[in-house]
């Protein structure tokens, strides 16, 4: 692993921006809590299942219990 660093070109620090730290926070976790809801904590309308209680399920019938 080499210790150099690149240097930023000019093209690439002009697309920089800078941003308030505490509402970018913000927004991101929002973001991510929502996907973790709607992903994980919500049942499926088609089946009224979790993801995980579906993998139980699966799990299950893969092992042929």
């Amino acid at each position: 692993m080499s210790d150099e660093t690149t240097p930023i070109s000019e093209q690439t620090h002009d697309r920089i921006q800078p941003v308030d730290l505490q509402m970018e926070m913000q927004r991101s976790y929002l973001d991510y809590a929502m996907s973790v809801i709607v992903g994980r904590a919500l049942p499926d309308v088609r089946d009224g299942l979790k993801p995980v209680h579906r993998r139980v399920l699966y799990a299950m019938y893969d092992g042929g219990y």
